[in-house]
């Protein structure tokens, strides 16, 4: 029910103002969400056919009692959106339903900030816990601590592997790079020497270049007190994983960034891939038949207030509904396959990662079996299958932060998430929980890493990992076009246990 009080307060931030002849006795009984949601819209047409005078009117405006029993009797004769047809052709036999689903997502404990402390300990856990996989790498024996460099307890000249966490990196004036790590118990500062220094043949300052602040890295150099003059970086990347055998014949299509109730939501092309997988229509029926698993990596929906002016790209300005939309599509989805469904940094629930699953107030009556609401980022089994799927926030920062990673080639930024045991290494590039416990460290090497976000498809290979940006369904927004992107909507990537490869279907 709609509160006379909440609902100044909320039209008062979008400078309209409720008449004195509007009473609490006209809002009972009409959702408060729906009202605004018909307030903003009268709003938005009312620009959209003047824009000159929306533009130079400066005045606030004023909703009289008329406006609100007019908008009381849309609302009370909208229409419930019509289900989405859930059928098969007869001739349709997908494998994927005489295979049990056999699966398994690993939770992590969501805990709030109580104070500085939480700081200290979420980067001690993440040096800690990186630094016990550089400490696995064979043929390099790491001090156990910074502390005896600053105290002068090894000789110059003497050859040492370091590792600690970067908190800066700045090129100096004779052009070498300058990296301070440290580990609590200490701190060193390392040189990268230029290559006209160092020789032509050397890439380590060119590695060096990339590195970023915040991660964790080892360092393998000659001490020259108070420095050490780099020879290698050592990156906690992965061993090379053997391809795996499985013995069921099934596949995984993962999707991302769908933006129900934007304007550019590409939903004609949505219902058309839903029939696809019920095998209604379209060619490559034996892969649509072989799904056993679909993972959504965020942005399910639009959001509401996400960026300025939000509410002109918008065509569902209700946040619920939008995610009635999302749960309606998703009804048609054959009972055999697993749907999990993680948030985004455009969804309803608190922006700093990890992402809690979303809450009963945006799931509300929606119930069904084989759809799973899980957490961003989650690590799950599917019938063997490890994925670890995230929704790639960070790759905003890292991308900016690493020469020659550019949007076009989402894997590569992908990689170097991967290179680092971390899904968002830099501090500050988006808004991150310190809990006492890292949840962003990737501990366990999976099978597949899988995000979303940036809304171009991309697929590699790295160290026998397979790494795949699933795109959008959401066409070229003005933001962009501005940035020059170039999304690529529409394209599903699918993953079949058998042949170990991907399969793009494009429904665009």
């Amino acid at each position: 029910m709609a509160d006379l009080k909440q609902l100044v307060n909320k039209l008062s931030q979008l400078k309209i103002l409720l008449a004195s002849d509007v009473a609490q006795q006209m809002l009972d009984g009409i959702d408060e969400n729906s009202l605004l949601q018909k307030i903003i819209e009268m709003k938005s047409r009312a620009a959209s056919e003047n824009p000159e005078e929306a533009e130079s009117k400066k005045e606030l405006e004023f909703i009289g009692s008329a406006d609100i029993l007019r908008m009381a009797g849309d609302i009370a004769t909208e229409k419930v959106p019509v289900p989405v047809e859930v059928s098969r052709s007869p001739e349709f036999k997908p494998e994927a339903a005489e295979i049990e689903g056999k699966f398994k997502v690993s939770e992590k404990e969501i805990t709030a900030v109580t104070g500085i402390d939480d700081f200290t300990k979420h980067f001690n856990n993440r040096l800690a816990r990186i630094k016990k996989i550089l400490d696995r790498r064979q043929g390099i024996k790491f001090l156990s601590s910074l502390e005896d460099i600053g105290k002068n307890r090894y000789m110059s000249g003497r050859e040492v592997a370091v590792a600690g966490i970067v908190s800066k990196r700045i090129a100096t004036k004779n052009g070498n790079i300058m990296v301070e790590l440290e580990d609590g118990t200490g701190t060193v500062k390392v040189i990268f020497m230029s290559r006209q220094a160092h020789g032509q043949k050397s890439g380590t300052f060119d590695d060096a270049a990339r590195i970023v602040n915040d991660e964790v890295i080892g360092v393998k150099g000659k001490l020259s007190h108070p420095f050490i003059i780099a020879n290698e970086i050592v990156w906690p990347e992965p061993v090379i994983k053997t391809e795996r055998k499985f013995e069921e014949d099934f596949s995984v299509a993962f999707l991302s960034d769908i933006h129900t109730g934007s304007k550019l939501f590409m939903e004609k092309n949505f219902l058309h891939m839903l029939k696809w997988i019920q095998g209604r229509v379209g060619e490559n029926n034996s892969i649509a038949g072989k799904i056993k698993y679909i993972v959504i990596a965020g942005d399910a929906a639009d959001g509401i207030g996400i960026y300025p002016n939000q509410d002109r790209d918008l065509q569902v300005l209700d946040v619920y509904q939008q995610y009635s939309m999302l749960f309606n599509m998703l009804e048609a989805v054959p009972d055999y396959i697993h749907v999990f469904v993680m948030p985004g940094n455009h969804d309803a629930t608190q922006r700093a990662e990890p992402q809690p699953p979303f809450d009963a107030s945006i799931i509300r009556d929606f119930r069904k079996s084989n759809v799973h609401i899980v957490q961003n980022p989650s690590f799950m089994s599917l019938n063997g299958l490890e994925v670890l799927s995230y929704h790639g926030t960070s790759l905003d920062s890292v991308i900016a932060a690493i020469p020659g990673l550019a949007y076009s080639r989402p894997e590569e930024a992908m990689t170097e998430l991967l290179k680092r045991r971390h899904l968002s290494p830099i501090y500050g590039g988006n808004i991150i929980l310190p809990s006492a416990k890292d949840n962003l460290v990737i501990d366990k090497t999976p099978d597949i890493l899988h995000m979303g976000h940036i809304h171009t498809n991309g697929i590699g290979r790295y160290k026998g990992v397979w790494v795949v940006n699933s795109g959008t369904w959401q066409s070229k927004t003005e933001f962009q076009t501005r940035q020059g992107h170039m999304p690529t909507p529409c394209k599903m990537p699918v993953f079949n246990s058998k042949t170990n490869k991907f399969t793009t279907v494009n429904f665009s």
